[in-house]
C-alpha cells in the first residue's frame, strides 16, 4: 500500500510516528501546505525511507490528484480540517484512489428552523457521490479517527456481539486533562472545536429520523472511567449521529461532550461576540485593509494543540454508551479507549488527544491492506466487522474496555 498523507500538524505527525512502527505499508508521502512541517514529520522518523516530504495545498484538487498520480498512491488519507474535505474527496477521486478522512463534509443549518430540522447534514455532500465510488468500485471510508472512527466501531461491536435489541446509542466523551499556564488551551483544533460545539446538534431516532436542537442542550452528568470520574456532557454535533443509523438499527442515537462549564461559557462568548464566524471581516492593517476570518484570529491566538503534549496531565475517554436487551433482560455498557497524556507522550513524543485520533486511520489502512477489511462506496466504520479492529488496537498497545452499567 502507498499512502499519500495530507496534513502534517498534531494528528498528521502523531499518524507518521504510529505507523513508522509498522510493516504494512510500501511507502507514505507526508504532504503540507507548510513544507516545514511535512519536512519535520519526516525528520522525526529517524531516515525511515519509506516516507516522503512534499508540499501541496489541500484546496488545490488537480495539484493533490498530480501528487497522488506521482507518488502512485493507492489512497489519500485526509489529517487537515474538515473545510479541506470536499477538495480532497474528489481529488482521490479523480486520481482513481480510495480515500479516508476522520471528519466529514460540512454541515449548513436550516435556513428558518435551525433547531428543529436539518439542512445539509455532516457528510451529506459526500454520501451524494457514494453511487459513483461504488460503481467504480473504490473505497472513501470517512469517519475513521476516534470520534467519529472508533466509536463507530464500538457500536458496531454492541449490534454484532452484545445485544439482541438495542434501545439507544449514546457517543459519550470526555476528560481530565489540565494544561500548566493557560486558563483556556483546547487540546485539539479550537477551528474544528467551534464548529461541532456551536452548530446545531443533530439526534436520530427511529420514529423521527434526523433533527436538531440547541446547542449545547440535554445536559447530563456522565461517569468516566480509570479515574476521569464525572463530567457534564452536552448535546453537539458529530458523524456519529448521521453515521450509525445508517448501518446499525438502534431507536435513538445522541452524540454528548463532556466540554464542562467553563468551556461552554467561553464558547458561547466567542457567538456572542462573532468570533465563531467563518466569514472574512476587513480590518485595518499595516499596509491596508485585510480580510481576515474572526475564528482564524481565535485560532492564531491559541497554542498549537500540537505543542501542548509537555504541559499536559490527565487522561481522555472516547466511548459509546448502548442501552438495550439481550437473551430478554436488559441491559446497558460503556465501551470505551483511554488514552493517559503521560504514556502518549513517552511512547510517541505526542498528545492524548491527537494520539487517540491518529492511531485509528492507522489501524483501518492495515486492515484494508491486508484484507480483513473490504468494500466500494461510500461507508462509514460501522459498515466492516469491528472484531478485527478491535482485536488489532489491542495489538498496537492501546487496548479497549467495557464497563457494565
Amino acid at each position: 500500500m502507498r499512502v499519500l498523507l495530507v496534513g502534517a500538524g498534531g494528528v498528521g505527525g502523531a499518524i507518521t510516528r504510529i505507523a513508522a512502527r509498522r510493516p504494512f505499508f510500501e511507502a507514505m508521502v507526508v504532504a503540507d501546505y507548510d513544507p516545514a512541517r511535512s519536512g519535520a514529520a519526516v525528520a522525526a522518523l529517524g531516515g525511515d525511507a519509506r516516507f516522503t516530504a512534499e508540499r501541496v495545498d489541500a484546496s488545490d484538487e488537480e495539484a493533490v490528484a498530480r501528487l497522488l498520480a506521482r507518488h502512485r498512491c493507492d489512497v489519500l488519507l485526509n489529517a487537515t480540517d474538515p473545510r479541506f474535505v470536499m477538495p480532497l474527496f474528489r481529488a482521490a477521486r479523480a486520481a482513481g484512489a480510495g480515500y479516508l478522512d476522520m471528519a466529514m463534509s460540512l454541515s449548513r443549518p436550516h435556513a428558518e428552523r435551525p433547531y428543529a430540522q436539518c439542512g445539509v447534514k455532516l457528510g451529506d455532500e459526500q454520501f451524494e457521490q457514494a453511487a459513483d465510488w461504488e460503481k467504480e468500485g473504490v473505497l472513501a471510508l470517512v469517519g475513521m479517527g476516534v470520534e467519529p472512527g472508533l466509536s463507530d466501531v464500538f457500536a458496531r461491536h454492541a449490534a454484532d456481539e452484545l445485544f439482541d435489541e438495542i434501545e439507544e446509542i449514546g457517543v459519550r466523551d470526555g476528560a481530565n486533562l489540565t494544561v500548566d499556564g493557560y486558563d483556556f488551551a483546547p487540546s485539539f483544533s479550537i477551528w474544528t472545536t467551534i464548529e461541532e460545539c456551536l452548530n446545531p446538534p443533530v439526534v436520530y431516532e427511529r420514529d423521527r429520523g434526523w433533527f436538531t436542537t440547541e446547542p449545547f442542550s440535554e445536559p447530563e452528568v456522565f461517569d468516566f472511567p480509570e479515574g476521569i470520574g464525572p463530567v457534564e456532557c452536552v448535546n453537539v454535533e458529530h458523524e456519529e449521529v448521521l453515521l450509525v443509523p445508517r448501518w446499525v438499527d438502534a431507536r435513538r442515537v445522541t452524540f454528548k461532550y463532556g466540554l464542562g462549564r467553563e468551556f461552554v461559557e467561553t464558547l458561547k462568548t466567542l457567538h456572542l461576540l462573532g468570533l465563531d464566524r467563518t466569514e472574512p471581516e476587513t480590518v485595518p492593517g499595516p499596509d491596508g485593509p485585510v480580510a481576515v476570518s474572526p475564528r482564524d484570529v481565535v485560532a492564531a491566538c491559541l497554542p498549537d494543540p500540537a505543542t501542548l503534549g509537555e504541559r499536559m496531565h490527565g487522561k481522555t475517554c472516547a466511548g459509546t454508551w448502548v442501552r438495550g436487551v439481550k437473551d430478554g433482560k436488559p441491559r446497558e455498557v460503556y465501551l470505551y479507549h483511554v488514552v493517559d497524556n503521560q504514556w502518549s507522550m513517552a511512547e510517541y513524543g505526542s498528545q492524548a488527544v491527537v494520539w487517540q485520533t491518529a492511531v485509528n486511520p492507522v489501524v483501518a489502512l492495515e486492515l484494508l491492506a491486508t484484507g480483513a477489511w473490504s468494500g466500494a462506496g461510500v461507508l462509514g466504520p460501522e459498515a466492516f466487522p469491528a472484531r478485527p479492529f478491535l482485536e488489532l488496537l489491542t495489538a498496537y498497545g492501546s487496548p479497549w474496555g467495557m464497563r457494565e452499567m
